[in-house]
């Protein structure tokens, strides 16, 4: 036998015959209809108000997925039967911050318009994507509820910056892409937002778990209020998760990072609840800075969310 057999590309993994990683099952999109589960990356991170390297986190994540299996040994439950398709990165345009959330938008909606049956895991890029991403969901799929996990309400006044990673959530208000009383907020952190913006969402009638209230309940029945408010009201929820709700300590690579965060474990439990929920059809995760990480911290407990999301749906297959 050749001793060339020894030889292999520069960079590959060690290969166990008898396990599957969760990139061995992402296979690139081959432009026709997607029927299973499809990864889009939006990186933007122009938009930041603060430094922000978020625009290289899509890159991250896909390779946080191979560091780990595709089977749950907590369920005994395999994932490698999904459909997984990568369908690449949104291109954005080099300086203009608007024309790029137009292209998320445009894109998005032209996918949606032609894939009916998908399962979307948008990954950003910073927390302004959230606006075209779900304005294209919502022009897709009707009247659309929000779970927003996030140390801040992201409803900041358009007039001193723009349309910013701060902003997202008063875009979605003032256009009403959805209605307030269809936006619940979880994990919403002391002493990162003000008075006034409280009493903004407070007016349009969004739902807040504060970090206190997350800290006294179980995670899970605060989704179930949520659901239970959202019953009959609309056809498709859409997670929206800004790392920055995890506590520092377990996730150091975000733009605002600080203490009195979420947990990972609950977080996890939250996502993979969430996944159970048949009308629960999309997922973003937002707000990871690579350059700033340690390890990867962040990018695999992004990499971690997907899986225990995709868990959830498996339950109800």
């Amino acid at each position: 036998m050749s001793s060339f057999q020894y030889l292999k590309p520069t960079g590959s993994p060690f290969v166990d015959r008898h396990v599957t990683r969760f990139s061995d099952i992402v296979k690139p999109w081959n432009e026709q209809e997607i029927v299973g589960v499809g990864i889009v990356g939006a990186p933007l991170s122009k938009s930041s108000i603060s430094h922000s390297g978020a625009h290289l986190a899509p890159s991250t994540i896909r390779k946080a997925f191979s560091a780990f299996t595709t089977y749950s040994i907590e369920d005994d439950c395999e994932l490698s039967s999904f459909e997984i398709q990568d369908l690449g990165d949104i291109v954005m345009h080099v300086t203009d911050i608007v024309h790029s959330q137009d292209r998320i938008y445009k894109t998005l909606s032209e996918i949606y318009a032609t894939n009916r049956k998908f399962l979307p895991i948008i990954l950003g890029g910073d927390n302004s994507i959230t606006y075209p991403s779900i304005k294209a969901f919502s022009k897709a799929k009707g009247r659309v509820g929000v779970i927003q996990f996030d140390a801040h309400h992201d409803v900041r006044n358009l007039e001193d910056g723009g349309t910013t990673n701060g902003t997202p959530f008063r875009s979605l208000l003032e256009s009403n892409t959805i209605l307030g009383e269809n936006l619940v907020q979880i994990g919403i952190r002391d002493f990162s937002n003000s008075k006034f913006y409280r009493k903004y969402v407070d007016s349009h009638g969004v739902t807040v778990f504060t970090m206190k209230n997350v800290r006294e309940r179980r995670i899970t029945e605060m989704i179930d209020e949520a659901l239970q408010m959202m019953k009959g009201q609309v056809d498709v929820i859409y997670v929206s998760l800004d790392m920055d709700v995890v506590d520092q300590a377990e996730a150091p690579g975000c733009p605002a990072i600080g203490p009195g965060g979420m947990s990972a474990a609950t977080l996890i439990e939250a996502i993979t609840y969430l996944g159970e929920q048949p009308k629960v059809q999309g997922l973003e995760i937002v707000e990871i800075d690579p350059t700033v990480d340690f390890r990867d911290m962040t990018s695999r407990l992004a990499a971690h969310v997907i899986l225990h999301f995709l868990k959830g749906k498996a339950r109800i297959k």
